[in-house]
């Protein structure tokens, strides 16, 4: 058996949520771009490239643990499986380093996938990404899916072959923070790139066999520019035809460098219900033509049912958004408030539990002697302690 103690590889600090269950291996540290004013991660932190033969002696480390944890496994009488026993032997156990701990949950989970942190791994020369990605497959052969973040302007800077090699090396899908498609809004928020080359890095993706998700901002155009960045956003999507677009509504907190010009007026945010008629627009302007799929897995998104594939699932996301549109402005605050405290995931939810409905009725009956905007100020902060 090998020392568990001191068996650790290197982690960032995030990855999309529908990698939660993936193997999470750092290829480069923090934003090599970092200046997005909506964006409170990475901040104060200097981005640096990994080296390629450090990169590949986590990669090792990670497999070595997996090995471990398999004769573990044995030892235990459980035969090579991850069962419940295996993993709550390693979690309670403090001689188990964070890093042992996250491969056993990661093979108890058995998702096969694996995710590249931090937030634009593409900005690695073409040759020293292929390479880490060559020994990474093969050190896990049974990988069924390789992911990692990357910006459209360093995306578009490599050529279409050395985007064919990085595939052909072994990453699988590309996640993208688009964010907007409307240059105005791109500008204010210091996006660094254009619409244009979204489009182009988006196409170049998806050129070279790889999937792709563009993530888009709800809300980050602000009350001046809210028409716009949906319209925009929309056009841009149009004609990148990516495999998935999520949704990540905005919400500014103190230490993203937005909040001083929310402070100052600079920039006024939607109100939940004016996000919702954004989304409503954007879903409006986007094609019959594209084959997209929309998802909204965050919880800091209001309306966790706006998803499906395009075009036949269209319809189904404006009902739904409509749903929430005809609810009575009380029954919007209650469902706010649940959404907001984790305790409804759907309109629907409203009336499958009288007594929660109850309790956060009388709640928001009590909010408005906190002042005018006591209820907005409550489900503000419930929000964003999601960020």
């Amino acid at each position: 058996m090998i020392n568990e103690s001191k068996l650790s590889f290197e982690q960032g600090p995030i990855r999309p949520p529908n990698e939660a269950r993936s193997l999470l291996l750092r290829i480069t540290r923090n934003c090599p771009w970092n200046q997005c004013l909506f964006c409170p991660v990475y901040k104060g932190q200097k981005f640096s490239l990994r080296g390629v033969e450090e990169v590949k002696k986590d990669i090792q480390t990670a497999r070595d643990i997996m090995d471990d944890i398999k004769a573990l496994s044995w030892k235990m009488g459980e035969s090579g499986q991850i069962t419940n026993s295996v993993i709550n032997h390693i979690i309670s156990n403090h001689i188990y380093s964070y890093s042992y701990q996250s491969v056993a949950l990661w093979l108890h989970y058995g998702t096969g996938e694996c995710f590249l942190q931090d937030a634009d791994n593409f900005v690695m020369k073409t040759k020293d990404f292929v390479d880490i990605l060559k020994f990474l497959r093969e050190k896990f052969p049974d990988l069924k899916r390789v992911t990692t973040y990357s910006r459209s302007r360093t995306v578009s800077r490599k050529s279409l072959p050395e985007m064919k090699d990085i595939k052909e090396a072994g990453l699988d899908r590309v996640h993208i923070g688009l964010e907007s498609g409307s240059d105005s809004v791109l500008k204010f928020i210091k996006k660094g790139v254009t619409a244009e080359r979204h489009i182009d890095a988006g196409r170049k993706v998806i050129e070279a066999g790889m999937s792709l998700s563009e993530y888009i901002m709800p809300g980050l155009g602000g009350e001046a520019m809210w028409k716009e960045h949906a319209v925009e956003t929309a056009r841009v999507l149009n004609q990148i035809n990516p495999h998935y677009i999520r949704l990540r509504s905005l919400r500014v907190i103190t230490r993203a460098p937005l909040y001083q010009k929310l402070v100052n007026g600079e920039f006024k945010m939607l109100t939940d219900d004016q996000v919702v008629e954004e989304i409503k627009l954007f879903i409006e302007n986007l094609d019959n033509n594209i084959t997209s799929t929309i998802t909204s897995d965050h919880i800091m998104n209001l309306l966790e049912e706006i998803k499906g594939k395009l075009p036949e699932e269209k319809a189904n996301m404006l009902y739904v958004i409509k749903k929430y549109q005809d609810l009575p402005e009380s029954e919007r605050i209650i469902y706010r408030i649940g959404r907001r405290g984790g305790l409804y995931s759907s309109t629907d939810d409203l009336y499958q539990d009288q007594t929660t409905y109850d309790k956060i009725n009388r709640l928001a009956s009590e909010l408005p002697v906190k002042g005018p905007d006591g209820i907005e100020r409550f489900i503000n902060e419930m929000a964003d302690k999601y960020v």
